[in-house]
């Protein structure tokens, strides 16, 4: 299939860690337990193990091989450096590891990760902004980071702080400023889900390749805050149903992945052996799901259809 090749093509690429396609159940599957629209008002139904693929219009909901041909849970490690780096890494480490990168894919990283390429461009956000928390543990010397993390330090991305939550140019981890707020102490307004959303959406405006991660839905998953599960569903499923509704179709592709399994079976604490969830929508979604069969697809997926 061939791509059109124009200036405006843009990617909205949303990393939402720890979310597979599992099972058509309403005790254990939150999105059934407790409805999900992003999935109900796009797709006409929640997706499951036997209706792991539904296509309306321009959107495609579709599972993605998390396992890589290594036997073993899948893990955020390798799952992560698989997205980000286009290689298929826990077969190169002979495992799944995770939670951070393994030591020998650290170079890979530096090298690969999917930020270098279009930073190269000067064509690139990654909108996720960090407390300074996090900055005094990066000077501590301490180096377990996620993989987007740790392609921004190695390649010396600036990371977004509070000063660009303020000017409306990032956002944070929980989308709404509540936890930097109500436990980090920051003087910031709590905002709407939709208005996260929106301010993501003109942030893609300027750029080829925009990028945010959410990881909530995988401590979900692993039974921390389980007292919150409801409550941050509904934050993420307006964010998104919000991007999804109001991107620009004619420009733009948005692209929901995930690296494995977790948060769709709460019946047990760890990861699953389910496809991870793949969304498409929008200007090269056909492309996107006709290409992307595995993780370690995505990279390079993304970079054919921005060509």
């Amino acid at each position: 299939m061939s791509v059109s090749r124009i200036n405006k093509n843009r990617v909205i690429l949303l990393f939402i860690d720890g979310v597979g396609i599992g099972e058509k159940d309403y005790s254990n599957n939150p999105f059934f337990k407790f409805g999900f629209k992003t999935f109900e008002h796009f797709f006409g139904a929640i997706p499951n193990k036997k209706n792991d693929t539904i296509i309306q219009n321009e959107f495609f909901l579709f599972p993605t091989d998390a396992r890589l041909g290594v036997e073993g849970l899948p893990q955020s490690g390798t799952g992560q450096t698989s997205i980000f780096c286009g290689v298929n890494a826990p077969k190169m480490i002979g495992k799944h590891f995770g939670p951070f990168p393994y030591s020998t894919l650290v170079p890979i990283i530096q090298e690969k990760n999917i930020f270098r390429v279009f930073q190269e461009k000067n064509s690139f956000s990654f909108v996720n902004a960090y407390p300074k928390i996090f900055f005094d543990y990066l000077k501590s010397g301490k180096n377990r980071l996620s993989v987007t993390t740790l392609s921004c330090k190695l390649n010396n991305f600036k990371l977004n702080r509070v000063t660009e939550v303020r000017r409306g140019v990032a956002l944070t981890a929980e989308i709404t400023n509540e936890v930097w707020k109500t436990r980090l102490g920051y003087s910031l307004p709590v905002i709407k889900p939709k208005t996260a959303a929106r301010r993501l959406l003109r942030i893609s405006e300027k750029n080829q390749l925009t990028v945010y991660e959410f990881f909530l839905t995988d401590h979900l998953g692993h039974g921390r805050n389980a007292d919150s599960l409801e409550k941050i569903l509904k934050i993420l499923d307006e964010f998104l149903s919000t991007i999804l509704l109001e991107f620009d179709r004619k420009s733009t592709t948005v692209i929901l992945c995930s690296d494995h399994g977790n948060l769709e079976d709460l019946s047990i604490k760890s990861h699953t052996l389910n496809p991870a969830l793949t969304i498409s929508a929008g200007k090269h979604a056909k492309y996107v799901f006709e290409s992307v069969k595995d993780l370690s697809q995505i990279k390079q997926t993304i970079i054919e259809i921005t060509e």
